[in-house]
């Protein structure tokens, strides 16, 4: 049986302006993180993004299960320093390999999650961590 939205691994709800989550690499992980975005933005009265961030977590978090064995962060952090009206997602996994943006074909079942997130995010990166790496992106929020 997969495992449930109950072993959600290492939560620091967010007080205030950031919320954290580490999910095993689990087929559930993409559903529960996607309903904890949801539900996180919404308590911050940013639901303007709760479906665009949703979707772009999805993705982020597909990928890296795709191609991770060990735990996923999901990480909100809203207005970050330096960047006002912005909200940062972060998504870090195990592997240290950098994702690569790749043209998916008509026909492709998946290839298309950074091209999703470059097209829709005003922002979007990857970088190393400790151990594996982030990818992140920033949404604007409506003033």
């Amino acid at each position: 049986m997969g495992s449930s939205a109950g072993e959600v691994i290492g939560v620091s709800d967010g007080e205030g302006d950031c919320a954290e989550w580490v999910f095993p690499a689990a087929p559930d992980a993409v559903r529960t993180a996607r309903s904890l975005v949801r539900r996180t933005l919404g308590e911050w009265r940013l639901d303007s993004v709760g479906d665009i961030a949703a979707l772009l977590v999805s993705e982020l978090v597909t990928n890296a299960l795709r191609h991770a064995t060990g735990p996923i962060g999901v990480r909100l952090v809203r207005g970050p320093a330096g960047a006002a009206g912005a909200l940062l997602v972060e998504v870090s996994d195990p592997l240290p390999d950098p994702p690569r943006e790749r043209v998916a074909r008509p026909d492709d079942e998946d290839g298309r999650g950074l091209q999703l997130v470059a097209s829709a995010a005003r922002r979007w990166g990857t970088r190393p961590g400790e151990a594996g790496k982030t990818v992140w992106f920033e949404l604007a929020l409506p003033r």
